[in-house]
């Protein structure tokens, strides 16, 4: 994960814990927020992924009762090692594949978590990071007036916050931060919207960007 990539996804985590009232923060207690939040995203990620390990142990253990009890190792002397045996792919065994296909995805979730954890540390990234997020306050009224305009039929107060607080880092960058190529910003914003919003948040970001690139930018 890169540095300004990291910076973008932890200023939206930021984001999605600010009110309204974004002139009583300070920047000090933007960095207290992101390291709250990147905390809590690590123990979320560590319970998940606990819960994963038990549900594989569990399937484990089925599997060796399974074999254990099939009809051709119970006709084998005790002291024998149980042959191996051709496990039916029942709805429950399909169920708990699932599980584990689960696990892998969130154990690679976990990684990222991890890897968002330790560049939320470095200097560039933070930095970056109360950059976005001063940017935006400090341009609050015009950025805000830039999504409205061009969200056709949206009042900007029904947008999913997630979708509005994606569109105003992007916004800040675009329009005031200047300090990155546009499309590695959209590109971003809507990997962003990928991994956070609906199926149709990427297409309507991209619109909006799109256009405030062109008239704006």
């Amino acid at each position: 994960m890169q540095a300004r990539r990291a910076s973008r996804e932890l200023a939206l985590i930021l984001f999605s814990q600010l009110d309204k009232n974004l002139e009583k923060y300070k920047t000090e207690d933007f960095s207290t927020i992101v390291l709250k939040s990147v905390r809590t995203l690590v123990s979320s990620s560590a319970d998940e992924v606990s819960h994963c390990v038990s549900q594989l142990n569990e399937l484990k253990n089925q599997i060796i009762d399974f074999e254990n009890n099939h009809e051709d190792n119970l006709s084998r002397p005790i002291d024998c090692d149980n042959i191996p045996v051709a496990i039916p792919l029942t709805s429950d065994f399909e169920a708990k594949i699932d599980v584990m296909l689960q696990a892998a995805e969130k154990t690679m979730s976990a990684l990222d978590i991890a890897e968002l954890c330790t560049l939320s540390h470095q200097e560039d990234v933070q930095e970056y990071v109360m950059t976005l997020c001063s940017t935006y306050q400090n341009h609050k009224e015009e950025i805000d007036k830039m999504i409205s305009e061009f969200a056709f039929g949206w009042d900007i107060e029904r947008i999913f916050k997630i979708d509005k607080d994606i569109l105003r880092i992007a916004i800040s960058e675009l329009a005031f931060v200047k300090d990155a190529p546009h499309k590695v910003v959209i590109d971003e914003a809507l990997e962003l919207a990928k991994k956070y919003s609906t199926d149709d948040s990427p297409s309507f970001i991209n619109g909006i960007l799109a256009r405030v690139v062109e008239k704006y930018v």
